[in-house]
């Protein structure tokens, strides 16, 4: 199904007066109410500002998807907005908003509501998108540019909806004092290994830094040391830069595509205990989906 199809002209605003995002989805919100009259309009904007307060929906590039799963509507309803004169506000690049997107969703529809978000996303993921958006003068010529993006959203959740494309990663001959820095750095906890050419040759995380210095816990936990518990580690740090990535990480990988089904994925983290698997494309590394991200995309929502 083409992402324009999503979307009605009468949920689309072509020039918001706001000069908040809060105030955009505010403004969002009095379309859907023209739409759904009698929709607790009170309710369902508490609901995406809770959504706003766990993780900010601004995407970056310009966009910003404010999204809320709630029960207080009965349908999937995509309310979009162009603000011409950007509207300031906390973005991963600091660009001004300038396309608000309002996802609202009822609790049950949870795939369709997941795959929307990752179109909207491939719409912002293109540069060329934005002046033409820009360019619409009418909610009809808006949607007819979304539309010849050709655009579609997919049946079958898959990797693709939900990887991380900006990968924090390590070679494996930096020492483990890199892997710290990056670790604490990017506040991550563990990172792909990857060759000269960007191809995964293995995974490094806060575990293999810990069991470099504790190579043998059991041990410890069942006779434990009369002497300062820190001496493992301190005998660590003084050879953190002569410490190889490879000296210590796994490359016992499990790989995925961007076509991988998020629920091989999830079966593949339960079954064999990782939190992380590489997404690859040709060989070489093109993102990173992580555990978590099930729970909170998918479950959360």
């Amino acid at each position: 199904m083409r992402l324009a199809a999503m979307l009605d002209p009468a949920l689309v605003a072509t020039d918001l007066k706001a000069e908040s995002k809060s105030g955009s989805i505010s403004e969002l919100m009095d379309l859907v109410v023209r739409k759904i009259p009698g929709v607790d309009r009170a309710g369902v904007l508490s609901s995406v500002a809770e959504r706003e307060e766990i993780e900010n929906t601004s995407f970056g590039r310009g966009f910003a998807f404010p999204h809320a799963r709630t029960d207080l509507v009965t349908d999937m309803f995509v309310a979009l907005g162009i603000s011409r004169r950007g509207i300031p506000s906390p973005t991963p690049d600091g660009r001004p908003l300038q396309v608000v997107c309002l996802l609202l969703t009822p609790r049950n529809i949870a795939q369709l509501y997941l795959q929307t978000l990752s179109g909207l996303a491939a719409l912002a993921r293109e540069e060329s998108n934005l002046p033409k958006l820009l360019a619409a003068a009418t909610p009809e010529q808006l949607v007819r540019v979304i539309w010849e993006t050709g655009l579609t959203i997919r049946r079958v959740l898959t990797v693709r909806d939900l990887m991380h494309r900006d990968v924090v990663t390590v070679r494996p001959e930096d020492t483990l004092k890199v892997v710290a820095n990056k670790l604490y750095r990017y506040k991550v906890s563990g990172m792909p290994v990857v060759d000269s050419e960007g191809r995964p040759v293995g995974m490094i995380s806060e575990r293999h830094l810990i069991k470099a210095a504790l190579p043998n816990p059991e041990s410890v936990i069942k006779t434990p040391a009369s002497g300062p518990v820190a001496e493992p580690f301190d005998e660590l740090l003084r050879h953190e830069e002569e410490i190889r990535v490879r000296d210590i990480m796994t490359t016992n990988l499990h790989i995925a595509t961007e076509d991988t089904p998020i629920v091989e994925v999830a079966a593949q983290m339960l079954s064999r205990n990782i939190r992380r698997i590489p997404v690859v494309e040709n060989g070489k590394l093109v993102g990173l989906i992580l555990r978590r991200d099930i729970v909170s995309k998918v479950i959360r929502g």
